[in-house]
């Protein structure tokens, strides 16, 4: 019972802090997305093919969040764009004081979109609210059309979901309408893409939906 009377504290408080980022975001006309996926997914290649696209046409920032190094973070240094890394230090996933203090360092005024790309884990960030305005889960075909179901938590929570690496369809054991469908019946509300960040196949219209959330007052 000291156990989750103990989590229950730990999530009230994240909770009230997410509170406060959501209304510092709304006092900007920032609009947030958090981004989570296993690790390997490709959420860092998706949003380096992001950038490329939106970077002409809108003001973006990005909170890297990593268990150890900047490695990410060192991969949009390309973009120019303002950047703030947290490492975790082996924590599993992104809280929102984190976030508030990471934020903290950033230049918001003016800043049309933020990501948060979170540490990959399909588990703990799924509890943790930081303040976005959509979770975002990137699953890629190589993980299997099972992965919603066995994390079910996650797809409840989030918004979005975007397929990714669907140009390794032809070589690995996964049904895309499948996989579509197990998401569905977790979150039938969940918006989906289907995209190669690789190859660039579905990207556009990601993005397109993407700039429109972000200039939607």
């Amino acid at each position: 019972m000291s156990i989750v009377t103990v989590e229950r504290t730990v999530l009230a408080k994240n909770d009230e802090i997410a509170r406060q980022n959501r209304s510092l975001f709304a006092s900007l006309g920032t609009y947030v997305i958090n981004v989570v996926s296993s690790p390997g997914s490709g959420k860092t290649t998706l949003l380096e093919r992001t950038l490329e696209r939106l970077t002409d046409r809108l003001s973006i920032a990005v909170v890297e969040g990593d268990v150890q190094t900047d490695i990410d973070a060192r991969r949009l240094e390309r973009f120019r764009i303002p950047t703030a890394q947290i490492v975790t230090n082996g924590g599993c996933h992104l809280e929102a004081n984190l976030v508030r203090d990471a934020i903290a360092r950033l230049p918001l005024s003016g800043v049309k979109l933020l990501v948060i790309e979170n540490v990959g884990n399909l588990v703990c960030p799924s509890n943790y609210d930081l303040g976005e305005h959509d979770k975002v889960v990137v699953l890629s075909v190589t993980e299997g059309a099972e992965k919603p179901l066995k994390y079910p938590a996650m797809f409840q929570r989030a918004s979005v979901l975007v397929i990714n690496k669907i140009d390794l369809l032809p070589y690995v054991d996964c049904r895309l309408d499948e996989l579509r469908a197990n998401a569905l019946s977790i979150n039938p509300s969940l918006k989906v893409f289907e995209v190669s960040a690789t190859k660039g196949n579905g990207v556009d219209s990601w993005c397109d939906w993407l700039s429109t959330k972000a200039l939607t007052p």
